[in-house]
């Protein structure tokens, strides 16, 4: 919300976009803090949370940054995008 003196405020939105993906790497707690700490200060990455699995549960404002370049940053720190089995 931003609010100018004079004026009434106005009311931004965010839409945000939730996937839930898997990566390759993660064997340990101490993995998932790696993983995290790949992913910290992100701009535009609104939530992520990874299990020991490789999932990773993130939500993002897709006007700051992108699935790929989330992905990006997940790959330069040694977790890429499991691959999928396409049908």
């Amino acid at each position: 919300m931003t609010v100018r003196a004079g004026q009434a405020p106005t009311i931004t939105s965010v839409v945000l976009v939730s996937e839930t993906i898997t990566v390759t790497g993660v064997r340990c707690e101490r993995c998932v803090g790696r993983l995290a700490g790949a992913l910290q200060g992100h701009d535009g990455l609104e939530y992520a949370n990874a299990n020991l699995i490789g999932d990773v549960t993130l939500s993002w404002d897709e006007e700051k940054t992108s699935r790929d370049e989330i992905l990006a940053a997940l790959a330069r720190s040694g977790f890429p995008e499991a691959a999928t089995e396409r049908e």
